[in-house]
């Protein structure tokens, strides 16, 4: 006890390695920790020491020799001995033929002008301390009981082992695949769960950096291992939920706020200048707009109830697969009511299969609602009997979208369409609204429903390209208008990061659902252009201003 007390920083971190050590500390050992410090801070740590020599705790004294480091000798024998393993690994490493007995046990006897240690005491131990708080690793010893238990000639021939997972937490195995890889993989999950019980999962991946394709057809696959407790998402905690019910009463009010606005022609003068007028500083008695409250209400209903369609939809597909999802996150905004929600997996994916059809079954349900109330919405518009129930908005605004836009015109006709202001249904406004916000989730970038769809259809590596081509249209407004750049950094901020991958992240999802996927990408481009002046003169779409 008064060893450890004594002893420094440096060496209670090496003491702990030592009693409960998770690998003995060789040469590969050093290079996977190598690999994992570069996402970390070693690479700083080799910048700030690369001075000094590594491994013996000593330095050099200017001719060749090197001299022990008084702070390394307050170490305990578990440093000098760990010290020693190092200093015999990069002896041999260099080719020096003396055995590693004749040396000191905390010196090396190696030239530190011709081979230098990459890393240096307080290096490693940064390292081991990286160990300690980091995600836990695959057991080794779990590792020689799968390989000589689960892989074989029958099933998948194992050639060689490298780190999977984001830190390296994880073990990927390489080699010959030896049937058809959805058996294979179910045969492999059933014997890991009997071998392991519920201590890890087994993915199926395509083996990186593949010179070619597997003899059978398709892309060549590999077998990462995860611990359960690193590879599957957390829990919703009490805060998440808190603030999920935070948003969505803001969603509430920025819905009622829509239905307020949406009766601009009935609303005070002053209430109309404040929303209207940029130099208008001075807010209006609040009290103006209770009146207002209650004919806002349906308009409300209706941008809600799309929200409340779209999740169902997600929760549905979600449901026979044996996948939990959170707590939908409702995202406000004054403009459409809601940007949507955030609704994270809470589970991992069986397929890619099931990963298409929970990201489709959201946007298709509301987009679904929000058709419904913008037909009705447009023929009740038409209706004379239903005039009293009618607002009027700026012709303008129908200039938004060139689908929604062509629908309009040709249900309303263009005597109605090319005036300054046209009466219509709040139904309109919030079948308008729903079907803007399920386009803008169906764009194919990040964590969206459209980008995790793209993803499981053609593969992670194609959410790349999408991404970039829907960051450079919203970044430009080609797409969505005013509207882009506000959700353009509401993805960049919140959604930008692509969905993890699936238990088995090799089998195709089919041609029917990726066709399904190009046409839904398709018409959300159609809702999110904007018809720009001369082609709304020429269709008839709202009534073009020239000076």
């Amino acid at each position: 006890m008064a060893t450890f007390t004594s002893c420094s920083f440096s060496s209670a971190i090496n003491l702990r390695f030592h009693l409960n050590p998770p690998t003995s500390y060789t040469l590969k050992h050093r290079i996977q920790l190598r690999r994992i410090s570069k996402r970390n801070f070693g690479r700083l740590i080799i910048r700030s020491f690369s001075g000094t020599d590594g491994g013996n705790g000593g330095r050099n004294n200017g001719d060749g020799k090197l001299e022990k480091d008084n702070s390394s000798n307050t170490a305990t024998a578990t440093t000098t001995t760990t010290a020693s393993d190092d200093a015999a690994e990069d002896r041999r490493g260099a080719g020096v033929a003396k055995d590693s007995e004749d040396s000191p046990p905390s010196v090396s006897s190696r030239q530190p002008t011709l081979v230098g240690s990459p890393y240096n005491n307080f290096q490693i131990d940064s390292f081991k301390l990286m160990e300690l708080l980091g995600p836990e690793k695959v057991d080794p010893s779990d590792v020689k009981i799968i390989k000589d238990k689960l892989f074989g000639y029958s099933t998948f021939w194992v050639t060689r082992e490298e780190p999977f997972g984001d830190l390296g937490e994880g073990i990927l195995f390489l080699g010959n695949l030896r049937g058809k890889r959805e058996d294979v993989f179910a045969k492999l999950q059933s014997q890991l769960s009997e071998i392991m019980g519920d201590k890890y999962n087994l993915f199926m991946v395509e083996e990186p950096n593949s010179e070619g394709e597997d003899p059978r057809g398709g892309p060549r696959v590999s077998f990462g291992m995860l611990r359960k407790e690193v590879s599957e998402p957390s829990p919703t905690t009490l805060w998440q939920y808190v603030i999920a019910l935070i948003l969505f009463l803001l969603t509430i009010g920025s819905s009622v706020e829509l239905g307020i606005a949406s009766q601009i022609n009935r609303l005070p003068p002053e209430v109309v200048k404040y929303f209207t007028d940029p130099n208008a500083i001075e807010p209006p008695d609040m009290q103006l707009l209770f009146p207002f409250v209650e004919s806002a209400l349906p308009l409300a209903y209706g941008v809600l109830g799309v929200q409340l369609f779209h999740e169902v939809g997600h929760f549905l597909a979600a449901f026979p697969r044996k996948v939990k999802l959170s707590i939908p996150y409702l995202i406000p905004n004054i403009t459409l009511g809601s940007f949507g929600a955030i609704t994270q997996f809470k589970s991992i994916l069986p397929d890619r299969k099931a990963l298409v059809d929970i990201s489709l079954a959201g946007p298709f349900a509301g987009a679904a609602l929000s058709s419904a109330m913008f037909a009705v919405g447009l023929l009740l518009s038409s209706n004379p009997t239903a005039s009293g129930d009618l607002v009027q908005v700026p012709s303008t605004l129908f200039q938004g979208s060139l689908l929604l836009g062509l629908i309009s015109r040709g249900i309303l006709g263009y005597s109605e369409m090319h005036a300054a202001a046209v009466s219509i249904h709040p139904l309109v406004i919030a079948g308008w609204c729903g079907l803007t916000t399920s386009a803008f989730n169906m764009l194919p970038v990040g964590c969206l429903d459209g980008g995790r769809a793209v993803q499981g259809a053609f593969g992670k590596s194609s959410i790349i390209a999408f991404g970039l081509v829907t960051y450079t249209m919203l970044g430009l407004g080609v797409l969505g208008g005013p509207l882009s750049l506000p959700w353009g950094l509401y993805v960049l901020l919140c959604q930008r990061t692509p969905e993890k991958p699936c238990l088995n992240d090799v089998t195709e999802v089919g041609t029917w659902r990726k066709t399904l996927i190009s046409v839904a990408v398709f018409l959300v481009v159609l809702v999110l252009l904007p018809v720009w002046d001369e082609l709304a003169e020429e269709l008839g779409i709202g009534l073009v201003s020239t000076f």
